[in-house]
């Protein structure tokens, strides 16, 4: 297991060289987006002016306060608690995050699906984990929001964060097909079928 220190936008070989179980913090740039916006980018025809390409996007609707435009509110907002959401909702949006815009790294939590695998595969990603409950502390290393899209979907706009020191975040899913969460629900399947052994209880659909 290693520890990489990733300034964004990341380069193919940079993603490639990750692996399931290293763990990762990012610097500079992040892009927060969630269902609404991507149900926007790709079922209803809009686009964003912002460039992802090498980027990582987090799934998130941040919570913030209005604020004036200033030199430390560029975007006219302040962040006051930007957590993490679920990601296996947005599983079909990775391909074509990927494929149109060229994000190379998806931040969550919970994890993504086996077509979200391929794609890292295919095209060079990875989804990097995060803690679920640790909102404050992920809000600590967002200095600033930068700039803001498609503000009309708020709170589930395309956020542009500054950011310092985001992580460590684990490596869940890699290019590699090597996935966290299929090793966990294998251990879980062999987990369950010795208790229900022990048991005496047959699982369903293998009856004596």
């Amino acid at each position: 297991m290693a520890h990489h220190d990733i300034a964004t936008p990341a380069t193919e070989a940079q993603v490639r060289a990750l692996r399931v179980g290293d763990t990762v913090t990012l610097q500079h740039t992040l892009f927060g987006i969630r269902d609404a916006t991507q149900i926007h980018m790709f079922d209803r025809g809009r686009s964003t002016r912002f460039d992802l390409r090498g980027h990582a996007v987090i799934h998130t609707a941040p919570n913030v306060r209005k604020v004036a435009v200033d030199s430390e509110h560029p975007a006219g907002y302040a962040p006051v608690c930007i957590g993490t959401t679920t990601s296996d909702r947005m599983e079909r949006f990775t391909r074509p995050l990927m494929q149109q815009y060229g994000v190379r790294m998806i931040v969550g939590k919970g994890g993504l699906r086996e077509d979200s695998l391929r794609a890292f595969g295919e095209l060079g990603g990875v989804y990097l984990a995060i803690v679920g409950g640790t909102a404050a502390l992920e809000s600590t290393w967002i200095e600033q929001i930068e700039d803001v899209d498609l503000d009309d979907l708020n709170p589930e706009s395309l956020w542009k964060f500054r950011i310092r020191d985001f992580g460590p975040l684990l490596v869940g899913m890699d290019s590699h097909g090597a996935s966290l969460y299929d090793d966990v629900r294998a251990q879980v399947r062999d987990r369950r079928a010795g208790v229900l052994a022990a048991l005496g209880v047959a699982e369903a659909g293998h009856a004596r």
